[in-house]
């Protein structure tokens, strides 16, 4: 194997299926996994219409699973001897507000932008130490620097990763191991339009916040749609050659805005303005 590997969960949609061409386009062997193959038909056809079949192996793999994290990484490196980058792209964002997010789905949240995301990176781990390279890429977000209303289970999940983040960095970079975080804004992935990504009784009618729920998301679902999400997959591109990465990416005007609003208001300020522009006032 003479090209860099790359792992990349998440790749029916979004940011995996875009980061999958951009870094086949760029001279990197390609494993896009996606937990559902028959979902497959959207990355298939732009592989084909950029030329890169030879580039891109379309597997199997269910983050949600870590039993069979391992098994997958072992089959990985036994067919291919290497893997230079994991891209950890694939989570969803539950969106609710606190009071109508079930224990359940919180849980399910963290399996999968959390535990999962970490039980990958284990597997991985000891071959980048043989190999004293490699870099893994997280896909955690603006809202895991600052947390948003109606998204606290999804904050949660990505604050989490930050931290667990920030430990491993430390702990690899004297192996020549890179761990980097990209932290974009509101980007349109298609996330949004989902049953999936929506507390159950955010939408019922014994919500006390259904009104506040239907506001926020039209809020955010106009703020999505101005944005390009291959803006992140070239990101991802030049992250996995960059000399010395630094350790956070916040991406799009939006989060770098609010960085901005966080580093210079006070807390009480930067809530009042939140709950004006969000339209968070009671029902």
């Amino acid at each position: 194997m003479n090209k860099s590997l790359a792992v990349i969960t998440g790749c029916s949609s979004g940011f995996g299926l875009l980061s999958t061409i951009e870094l086949a386009r760029n001279g990197h062997f390609v494993i896009a996994t996606m937990r559902d193959l028959s979902r497959r038909a959207a990355l298939d056809e732009a592989i084909a219409a950029a030329g890169l079949s030879a580039s891109v192996s379309i597997q199997p793999l269910d983050v949600a699973n870590p039993a069979s994290h391992q098994p997958f990484i072992d089959g990985v490196f036994s067919d291919y001897g290497r893997i230079d980058l994991l891209v950890n792209n694939a989570g969803f964002a539950l969106a609710g507000f606190a009071e109508d997010v079930s224990l359940e789905e919180l849980r399910r949240q963290f399996e999968t932008n959390f535990f999962g995301t970490v039980s990958l990176t284990k597997a991985v781990l000891p071959i980048m130490r043989r190999q004293r390279s490699g870099r893994i890429l997280m896909l955690s977000s603006i809202a895991g620097r600052s947390a948003a209303p109606a998204m606290s289970s999804y904050s949660a999940s990505k604050f989490a990763l930050e931290g667990y983040t920030e430990s491993l960095r430390l702990e690899m970079a004297p192996l020549g191991i890179h761990c980097v975080l990209i932290e974009p804004g509101s980007f349109e992935t298609g996330i949004w339009y989902h049953a999936e990504n929506v507390a159950a009784r955010a939408s019922s009618p014994d919500s006390p916040n259904l009104q506040r729920t239907t506001g926020f998301r039209n809020y955010i679902q106009k703020q999505v749609n101005r944005r390009d999400p291959g803006d992140v997959a070239r990101l991802i591109a030049r992250l996995a050659t960059v000399p010395n990465p630094r350790f956070r990416y916040p991406i799009g005007q939006d989060a770098r805005f609010l960085l901005i609003l966080r580093a210079v208001l006070p807390f009480s300020v930067f809530q009042n303005l939140a709950i004006r522009t969000l339209k968070l006032g009671s029902e």
